[in-house]
């Protein structure tokens, strides 16, 4: 089967003011996880980034003009900002999206998606509101703490969430991160996969969807 086009974010803002529950100190990194319904057949109860599947919709109209993949690179951004205005209530721009990460599921499983993984530094509070259908809960944590969470069995990461966060464990600064991540490679899994089309080069703000 082949995977169907998704994309996530990671929604990362710095904590703002010291939490007597741990869930975050002053300057801290924290990142965006929401509850998935346990109905849904995929990932179902787990806490994950907002992101969903690439619609058709998501293509931008002038997709056969484009160079190479770029087509699948815009839909997969425009996907994102859609879902997660969808999912969390909050606008996103595009120009702030920085591409980090494609997961492929694994061949055998009955459903598969070819996944794009976006960083998006917030620097601004933010009102964040759920469906309350698909999405039934969110929390903001530092990734120190979603995953002592995940290892304590409190909440269940999937196997790329949990990556996600490990690599953001070691920076303290949004800014720096930011810095980082743009200038670091794609983490690709599987490595080398087929489902990947990388862009080649960065995608100019004249290609960018507006928010």
């Amino acid at each position: 089967m082949k995977p169907r086009p998704a994309s996530t974010v990671v929604l990362v803002r710095e904590s703002s003011e010291q939490s007597d529950t741990g869930n975050g100190t002053a300057g801290q990194l924290e990142t965006l996880l929401l509850l998935r319904n346990t109905k849904l057949t995929f990932m179902g109860g787990t806490w994950v980034f907002p992101g969903g599947k690439v619609d058709p919709g998501d293509y931008p109209a002038d997709c056969e003009q484009l160079p190479g993949p770029h087509a699948d690179y815009l839909a997969a951004i425009n996907a994102v900002v859609r879902e997660t205005r969808e999912e969390a209530g909050l606008t996103i721009a595009p120009a702030d999206l920085i591409h980090i990460a494609h997961w492929t599921t694994p061949a055998g499983l009955p459903r598969r998606y070819a996944t794009w993984f976006f960083l998006c530094p917030l620097r601004e509070q933010a009102e964040v509101v759920i469906d309350d259908e698909e999405i039934l809960d969110y929390q903001w944590m530092s990734p120190e703490l979603a995953l002592q969470r995940h290892a304590r069995r409190e909440i269940s990461l999937p196997q790329p969430t949990a990556h996600t966060l490990r690599s953001l464990v070691a920076h303290c600064g949004l800014t720096a991160l930011c810095e980082e991540k743009r200038c670091g490679g794609i983490h690709v899994f599987p490595e080398n996969s087929e489902d990947y089309h990388p862009v080649g080069y960065p995608v100019g703000a004249e290609w960018l969807p507006k928010s």
